[in-house]
Parts: C-alpha cells; sequence; structure tokens
C-alpha cells in the first residue's frame, strides 16, 4: 500500500488542482510534495498528471490511482474509527451524501439525537444535486452513506433503509385550503404554483399526473431548490408539491401543511439510505440505524 503521507498529498493536489494551493492547505513545502510525486511517477513508469500552465489535470493513469487513494484513505479512516471504538472513546467521522431539502429537515434530527450519545464523532454533510452524484460518493469511498429518493443502485452499493411516501400540496397554515383533509389536482389551479424544475426527481412524478389530469400549469416559480419551494409556499400564499420526508421540521414546528392528492395515490417516491457493499464503519452504521428508525416512523 502506498505511504499514507502520500495518499493525502496526491487527495489534496487532486481537489486543489495545483501544487502549490495543495502546499498551502496542507502546510507542507511544495518542493517536498512535487519530490514525492515525481518519485511515484518513476516507479509507476507513466505521467499521473498533464502539467498545464495554470493546473494540474490527471492522466488516465491518475484517475485510476487517485481512486484507489480515496478507497484506502475512506478505510484508513474506518479502521482508526473502529480502533477508538474499541478504546471506548467513539470517535470519528461519518460523511452523509444527500439530496438538499432533506439537510433542512429528517437529517438534523437525525444527527441531533446520535450526537447525544456519540458527541466525539464529526459529521460531514455534503449536499449534492443528483442521485447519481450521491451514489458515486458512496461507491468511490468520499461518503459513508447517502440519503436521496429512488435511486438506481449498482453493484458496489447497499440499501440500509428505505421508506415509501407520496406527493401532496404544501400550504402555509392561513392559505385557504389549508383545512382540507384530501385535495384533486384542479383544486390547485387556481393559486400561484411552485414546482420542481426537470433536473429533479420529483418533476416526472408532477408531469404523469399533470398528463393524466390534463391540467395546464403555469407555475410562477420552477426551480430545482427544495428551501425556495418551501419559502415560497409559507410566504406568498402559494402550493408546492413535495413529500412529508421535505417538510419533517416545518410540519413538527406549525410553519408548513401537508395535504394528500387524489391523484398522487399511487405516484409514490422511495426514500433511500444506502451504504457502500464492503460494509459502513461501526459508528456510522449506528447513524443509519438512527435514521432507519426515523424514516420508518415517517414513512
Amino acid at each position: 500500500m502506498l505511504h499514507a503521507r502520500l495518499l493525502t498529498y496526491l487527495d489534496e493536489v487532486v481537489r486543489a488542482g495545483s501544487i502549490r494551493k495543495a502546499s498551502a492547505r496542507l502546510n507542507v513545502a511544495s518542493s517536498a510534495i512535487n519530490r514525492q510525486i515525481l518519485a511515484l511517477e518513476t516507479q509507476l513508469g507513466t505521467p499521473l498528471f498533464q502539467r498545464l500552465p495554470r493546473k494540474l489535470v490527471l492522466t488516465a493513469a491518475g484517475e485510476v490511482l487517485i481512486r484507489h487513494v480515496r478507497q484506502t484513505l475512506k478505510e484508513m479512516e474506518r479502521t482508526q474509527g473502529k480502533i477508538e471504538e474499541l478504546k471506548g472513546l467513539r470517535r470519528g467521522e461519518i460523511t452523509l451524501a444527500l439530496m438538499s431539502g432533506l439537510a433542512a429537515n429528517l437529517v438534523p434530527r437525525g444527527i441531533a439525537e446520535f450526537r447525544r450519545s456519540n458527541p466525539r464523532v464529526k459529521i460531514v454533510l455534503r449536499l449534492l444535486t443528483t442521485g447519481e452524484e450521491i451514489l458515486a460518493a458512496v461507491a468511490g469511498g468520499e461518503a459513508d452513506l447517502g440519503l436521496g429518493f429512488d435511486f438506481m443502485l449498482n453493484a458496489n452499493l447497499r440499501l440500509l433503509a428505505s421508506a415509501v411516501s407520496k406527493l401532496g400540496a404544501v400550504v402555509a397554515p392561513g392559505h385557504p385550503l389549508a383545512d382540507r383533509q384530501m385535495l384533486r389536482m384542479s383544486d390547485c389551479v387556481g393559486y400561484p404554483l411552485v414546482i420542481a424544475d426537470r433536473s429533479m426527481v420529483i418533476r416526472p412524478h408532477l408531469d404523469a399526473i399533470f398528463a393524466k389530469t390534463l391540467v395546464e400549469v403555469q407555475p410562477v416559480i420552477e426551480t430545482n431548490s427544495i428551501e425556495v419551494m418551501r419559502h415560497a409556499a409559507m410566504l406568498d400564499q402559494g402550493i408546492t408539491f413535495l413529500t412529508p420526508f421535505d417538510i419533517e421540521f416545518d410540519r413538527r414546528s406549525g410553519r408548513l401543511v401537508y395535504i394528500p392528492i387524489h391523484e398522487f395515490a399511487r405516484e409514490a417516491q422511495t426514500l433511500m439510505l444506502v451504504g457502500h457493499d464492503r460494509g459502513t464503519s461501526a459508528i456510522a452504521s449506528v447513524l443509519a440505524e438512527m435514521m432507519k428508525a426515523m424514516m420508518k416512523e415517517l414513512g
């Protein structure tokens, strides 16, 4: 296995895009980093970087190597975490990759509960736009866990927990429809609509219902931000379409109301928690179990 210090140098150079920037971040002389990379390239018999005027770009060999480097660093973190747990210190670091809407709702409560019994564990949240990015982060060892909707799993990943939830109308408590127990899409048409754009996993479900019901939708806001959708519903007497998972905190605090929509009865989304098929660290498994229990509660 490559020396741990060299692994760190390589990882930081790739992230920074230059030896000079990596040197500043690591507080290590540029010459020392460059010397070790040149020695490794000599040993491997191939360049790892294209040295462009303003940045370094990985070669094909470099791409292969950096995947090994990051997996090895992650494995070292897991090993160190397990050793700390054996010492009774319950330290370590967990990286959770997730879709942005979940970061303001389901996840903070889960982390708060986890940290009450694991105060020395550091939690890193990586907000990513697409399911593909989340799965790649977990498969590549850059995240311990991934959380999002309707993942298409590959062979390197394992489903740890799932919960099914249906899209519904989301409004402020003072909205004229807030007291309704059930709505139809036609009930929503006369109000400002805030909908997910075509980059989001919500949108195909919406499009399918719009097409079936022949409802002509003229949204006032179209966005890829769950935060924008939530706040627009709170402030503008508008209606947006989300799942209970997306507004868990806001429902508990009385800031938003979720109303089932008749046409969405068969249009379900699946919230999925995934890990690598190699397994997760002991401490990440504890967080995964807590998240699983919360998903079951809300699903």
